[in-house]
């Protein structure tokens, strides 16, 4: 049975429902509903719930909870995402699971509430220091966003690396009917031979770190990481090809705009334009396989990149086009959401 829900309540739910055991967070716009949502519930489920004094210290509650083998999660939005920045690679750093939501909105500096998506390279990129990744989903329907974060705290286990889900104030704050998936068992999920529960000691203790003084240890570890990345990218890509199969120009954009783009290639189509649309669904690892087997094709002209922000992924487009096919770029930003008509209209301006 649908219920109608708001996207950030939704999503908060869903995590509930996945294991999520361990919510830490501090209040900001336009994100505030999961945290809410959250104190409510989290008790409802033998959970704890904790609104910290400062994003630095909910980021290092993560790192904590998660190091002790609980389902832990965060979530904020863009300022407080950057806060959290050097807690983030300490948890990667750290090999620790944990799930993190950013509902994006619009900067740079302290911006406004409006969406926006210039966190993308913050998301993809690492973002803190060092060399790192996290697995990263970018959902344009909060059904998708449910989905997502419902199996997120099962790829974080997998791994052993943080999921990040990267919306934006559209998808947290408008309401649709999804369908929420039955609770998980705790008592199903895999054991944490590596957690300090603290429960060993002398030869069976337990150390999480990630301070290596000599330089062969911490390439190995960084090696180790990225030998995961390497097996991520193989299993984990998700993408969403609309009217692909004879279309001459590919629009491309993730998120809520991929819904949009949706929409204006619907359009397009009726006007006699073969468009379509691709659509990343991981951010990280990135759908290169996808935007390769397009550009190698004949019949397609070019690629359009619309993004809610001055270019982010358009470059992970471009590098993964590899000069085969043109690719364009059109972006909205301080909160001006892009419109079908927008799509539409940039399209046929480049249709000879």
């Amino acid at each position: 049975m649908k219920v109608l829900m708001k996207g950030n309540e939704a999503i908060a739910e869903a995590a509930i429902r996945g294991g999520c055991r361990a919510f830490f967070g501090y209040p900001i716009t336009p994100q505030n509903e999961i945290p809410e949502y959250m104190s409510c519930r989290m008790p409802q489920v033998g959970g704890v719930f904790i609104q910290s004094e400062s994003e630095v210290a909910a980021i290092n509650m993560v790192y904590g909870a998660a190091g002790a083998g609980a389902r832990a999660m965060t979530s904020s939005s863009s300022p407080g995402i950057s806060l959290k920045q050097e807690g983030i690679s300490y948890i990667c750093g750290a090999e620790l699971p944990c799930v993190i939501v950013n509902m994006v909105r619009c900067g740079p500096g302290l911006g406004g509430i409006q969406p926006g998506q210039g966190d993308y390279f913050q998301a993809v990129k690492g973002g803190g220091h060092g060399d790192y990744r996290m697995l990263t989903y970018g959902p344009s329907t909060v059904q998708e966003a449910v989905d997502i974060i419902y199996d997120a705290f099962d790829k974080a286990d997998e791994y052993r690396v943080p999921v990040m889900i990267l919306g934006d104030g559209m998808l947290g704050q408008i309401m649709e009917a999804v369908e929420i998936p039955p609770m998980k068992d705790p008592a199903t999920f895999p054991k944490k031979e590596w957690a300090t529960t603290g429960k060993g000691y002398g030869d069976t203790r337990r150390i999480i770190n990630s301070l290596y003084i000599k330089p062969d240890e911490l390439e190995e570890v960084t090696n180790r990481l990225f030998d995961k990345y390497k097996i991520m990218a193989e299993r984990e890509v998700m993408a969403e090809n609309y009217m692909t199969d004879d279309a001459e120009i590919i629009i491309t954009a993730y998120g809520t705009v991929g819904r949009i783009a949706k929409s204006a290639v619907n359009i397009l189509r009726e006007e006699g334009i073969k468009a379509g649309l691709l659509r990343p669904i991981t951010l990280y690892p990135f759908p290169e396989k996808e935007y390769k087997k397009l550009a190698q094709r004949k019949d397609v002209k070019m690629f359009y990149c619309f993004e809610l922000s001055m270019g982010q992924m358009v470059e992970d487009v471009r590098l993964s086009v590899d000069g085969k096919k043109p690719t364009l770029f059109y972006g909205r930003t301080g909160g001006n959401v892009i419109s079908p008509e927008d799509i539409v209209k940039a399209v046929k301006s480049e249709v000879k």
